[in-house]
């Protein structure tokens, strides 16, 4: 009997879909073979495959709607069942891999987790209390892990977080002007999306190590948006703060508000806690801006309705206006990378958004953009721009390895 080979399974979980990629060990780096994304749970759900075996950028192998009875949604099981169609469809089609380890998407660590764990009891136990401030994922995150020990027991499980990059942003960039009791309580910017952000600065120094260790701005730009300031590779300063909806605005999420509007609604509207929460996580965003178009920029492209484009106008603008204030946090820039799902995609608002920071000495190659190369700045730049897409997923892998002395 073939001897089967060890992988290493990647959990990403969010309120409505789930994301698993399976990856082995070869030399010193870690490979991608399959990504399984299971949609909408809330149904109709939707089963995406991808072989990344021969491909990097992943090849279709199974699309198909799953019936509300495979996910049992009528009985709220959508994740637990989702998680079985994933190691069901492993088990059945890579018989020559199994998962002997398992490494998870968690959004927040809080002050006490700068670094990857493996997981335990314990550690559970402390993420479950940071819930409040991911409210939109911390959740599901944890509920993947509970879901694991019970289906992979005998599988060690590593958490890594979202927040961990930005352990090394200065005292006077991650306080706020509150009384100093809640400060020590924890109330403070942390900071999010640091596992594509290490990605970035990983793969510009493969490319590029002394341009790496420069000024460089990321902007992870997607559904959730924010962007980072880093030098030497190490954060200095980051868009979104305390929780994962300020900063930009982001698909549904209102980004940076002034604190008044949420004291107007409650004070005039009425609003209570849970229906703040509802509107600034739901409400807002492009989605709110563009009257509730939509949330999703290439559905806002192409609408001709003039609040769509207000919305996209609005988007370029502010990721604009966080470069000039991450520039004046470093004392100015030398890098800049469009990443995440709008960032790799959309050469349109690349070219808006470096137009409108030409006065930083950004130049767009307009052939370069189109094609969606690495780098997309013309050659007398004086800030090199690139559009790098990302791989949390790959990040977690090699973390899970390392953290479990595997690699």
């Amino acid at each position: 009997m073939t001897a089967k080979t060890d992988m290493v399974l990647i959990v990403n979980a969010g309120s409505s879909s789930l994301k698993c990629s399976l990856f082995d060990v070869r030399g010193e780096e870690v490979t991608q073979h399959f990504r399984v994304k299971v949609a909408n749970l809330a149904g109709p759900a939707r089963l995406e495959i991808y072989d990344h075996s021969e491909n990097p950028d992943g090849v279709p192998v199974d699309k198909e709607t799953l019936s509300a009875e495979q996910l049992d949604v009528a009985h709220q099981q959508a994740h637990a069942h989702a998680l079985k169609v994933v190691l069901d469809w492993i088990e059945k089609n890579t018989p020559h891999y199994q998962v002997a380890w398992v490494g998870h998407r968690v959004v927040h660590g809080g002050d006490r987790y700068s670094s990857p764990v493996v997981v335990d009891s314990s550690v559970l136990e402390f993420l479950e209390t940071l819930i409040p401030l991911a409210p939109l994922h911390q959740p599901y995150n944890l509920k993947l892990i509970h879901l694991c020990r019970e289906f992979l027991p005998n599988c060690p499980q590593v958490a890594c977080f979202d927040t961990a990059f930005h352990s090394s942003i200065p005292v006077v960039a991650r306080e706020f002007a509150i009384p100093r009791k809640l400060t020590e309580e924890g109330v403070r910017r942390y900071g999010f999306h640091g596992l594509s952000y290490e990605y970035i600065h990983d793969k510009l120094m493969r490319l590029d190590r002394d341009l790496a260790q420069q000024k460089m701005l990321v902007a992870h730009l997607g559904a959730g948006s924010s962007m980072c300031a880093m030098v030497q590779g190490k954060s200095r300063a980051s868009t979104m703060g305390f929780t994962a909806v300020e900063g930009l605005p982001m698909g549904t999420r209102s980004g940076q508000l002034d604190p008044g509007v949420l004291l107007y609604l409650m004070q005039e509207k009425g609003l209570d806690a849970k229906a703040l929460e509802n509107f600034l996580y739901k409400e807002c965003g492009w989605y709110g801006m563009s009257g509730g178009i939509s949330s999703e920029m290439l559905t806002l492209k192409q609408s001709d309705d003039p609040l769509a484009k207000a919305a996209i106008d609005m988007f370029v603008y502010r990721i604009a206006r966080e470069t000039g204030s991450l520039a004046a946090a470093m004392g100015g820039v030398d890098v800049f990378v469009f990443t995440g799902g709008v960032g790799e995609n959309d050469a349109d608002l690349r070219a808006a958004v470096v137009e409108q920071n030409a006065w930083l000495g950004m130049k767009l190659d307009a052939q370069r953009n189109q094609a969606n190369e690495y780098l997309i700045s013309a050659d007398d730049s004086r800030v090199k721009v690139f559009a790098i897409p990302t791989n949390e997923e790959k990040m977690i892998a090699r973390h899970t390895l390392k953290q479990l002395s595997v690699a």
